[in-house]
């Protein structure tokens, strides 16, 4: 069965699902972080299904596995921003967040290593050089 939206990918599903814990736990940190690390943890947070979206929106596995590791990095900065939150403010309402988050890291990681292999297996071999 061929995937026909972003929509049907797992990894698309979870990272939503990050996002909608996020924005709970969130909601528990101090109103002084409001414009600074809840609103960098929720942008970060957004960030991941919306690369995830986009990359497979543009149609080439090229582009889908650029947008997948702009994703991962987005999800590489919640984990630090969440770390700094417990360490911070020791906010208990993360737990889920951290799981899922994990999740989704294994799953990016996963689906670009595979990536990553089948455009290696593609590649043509090297043109023989022309004498004059």
């Amino acid at each position: 069965m061929k995937i026909q939206s972003f929509k049907e990918l797992i990894v698309w599903q979870r990272a939503m699902e990050l996002v909608r814990e996020v924005y709970k736990a969130s909601a528990k940190l101090p109103n002084t972080e409001m414009y600074g690390l809840t609103n960098q943890m929720r942008r970060c947070a957004v960030s991941i299904p919306s690369n995830i979206a986009e990359g497979r929106k543009r149609g080439t596995q090229r582009d889908f596995t650029q947008f997948l590791r702009i994703a991962d990095g987005s999800a590489a900065e919640l984990e630090t921003q969440i770390l700094l939150a417990c360490d911070l403010y020791q906010v208990k309402e993360f737990e889920r967040s951290k799981e899922l988050l994990s999740e989704v890291q294994k799953m990016l990681g996963a689906i670009i290593r595979t990536f990553s292999l089948q455009a290696a297996s593609y590649k043509l071999p090297a043109r023989k050089k022309q004498h004059a």
